[in-house]
């Protein structure tokens, strides 16, 4: 895969397991752990010219959050992690003003900044009461030009596939749309999840999605709920049925249509909706 180096070094360290909201603790005795350097973007639109030594397990599965840190991770066309995510008990957590969309204060949404072509991504949630967000994929970091001539920064939506994240009995998201396609798991306002198998806020959902020259899969707490098939008649005739149509959105079409641009691969991004959510356990298996 492009900018990923993988060759496996065996080294020793202080590894644990974390409990609490990311079920890991750190133990006292270190361990022998392999690892694998991955590359990352420090800031919008750079090369991927850094590198993090990530823990990769005997499955292939490398944690790309550690519970502890923000390594690799940087806000959406930002150079740092904007303040309303922190870390609390070794999750993610994206702090809601309940202001919606707004993205109002040191918000936005979340990348890991190494852009992924085939791969298998794993990961738990969890929202408040009436939340929504999503996990982005694929993603790009896109800019137009304003009337003036000044680059402006695109929202992350318009050139990744969502996979939505939604407390489906309390957020009025659950009921908009078309056959449920704005639910938990869903491609969000296009395909259903099927069954729609989440759990109530509060509680954890495991979210896994996996995408292999162009076959996209999306599972909800060990179930596979939806498959469909990129840069296909099929992903345009969705897209032109959505929101994000040739008609009424015309860069967003053009991008989605393309997705991953030409190297088809991208970000994985987490949502500021502007409500609160959790995220945990995060890896990805590369399947190139």
């Amino acid at each position: 895969m492009k900018k990923v180096f993988y060759p496996l070094a065996c080294c020793c360290l202080a590894a644990g397991v974390f409990a609490s909201c990311g079920g890991q603790k750190k133990a006292n005795a270190p361990e022998e752990q392999n690892k694998v350097a991955l590359s990352y973007s420090k800031s919008l639109k750079a090369p991927e010219t850094d590198s993090l030594n990530l823990p990769v397990d005997e499955n292939g599965y490398i944690t790309i959050f550690d519970g502890e840190t923000f390594s690799g991770w940087r806000g959406y066309g930002k150079d740092r992690v904007p303040s309303k995510w922190t870390i609390e008990d070794g999750c993610i957590k994206f702090n809601g003003s309940g202001g919606g969309e707004a993205q109002d204060g040191d918000g936005g949404d979340l990348i890991f900044a190494h852009k992924f072509k085939n791969f298998e991504l794993e990961l738990e949630w969890k929202v408040a009461k009436g939340s929504n967000s999503g996990i982005l994929y694929l993603a790009q970091e896109v800019t137009s030009k304003d009337k003036d001539g000044n680059d402006v920064l695109e929202p992350i939506y318009i050139s990744a596939p969502e996979y939505q994240i939604l407390d489906n009995a309390n957020h009025p998201d659950a009921k908009l749309g078309k056959d449920n396609n704005r639910q938990s798991a869903s491609l969000y306002d296009m395909i259903p999840a099927v069954p729609q198998n989440s759990k109530p806020f509060g509680e954890w959902n495991k979210a896994k999605i996996m995408v292999y020259k162009g076959t996209v899969v999306h599972g909800q707490n060990d179930e596979n709920v939806l498959e469909y098939h990129l840069w296909t008649k099929q992903w345009t005739d969705m897209l032109q049925a959505s929101k994000f149509s040739e008609e009424k959105w015309p860069l967003a079409f053009e991008l989605l249509n393309n997705c991953g641009g030409e190297n088809h691969e991208g970000f994985i991004g987490l949502q500021d909706h502007g409500d609160d959510v959790w995220f945990r356990n995060i890896r990805v298996k590369v399947l190139d």
